[in-house]
């Protein structure tokens, strides 16, 4: 399947996935930690096992940090 993730085109091998499979094949860092846009929607966190991503879609790993005085 051919999806977008953070702006580049990337092929998955893989028919059926989620959003929280996709944060497992990409190895992201502290999942626990990031948020998720698919397809320009902001996920709930509880929505990451039950999303599907389909071919054409549109995912971006959000980290947010703080920082600053």
């Amino acid at each position: 399947m051919n999806i977008k993730i953070n702006g580049e085109q990337e092929v998955i091998e893989k028919e059926s996935v989620t959003i929280s499979d996709l944060l497992s094949l990409k190895d992201v860092k502290m999942p626990e930690m990031v948020s998720v846009e698919h397809n320009g929607d902001m996920l709930d966190r509880e929505k990451f096992d039950s999303t599907q991503v389909n071919e054409g879609d549109e995912v971006e790993f959000l980290y947010f940090m703080g920082g600053g005085n």
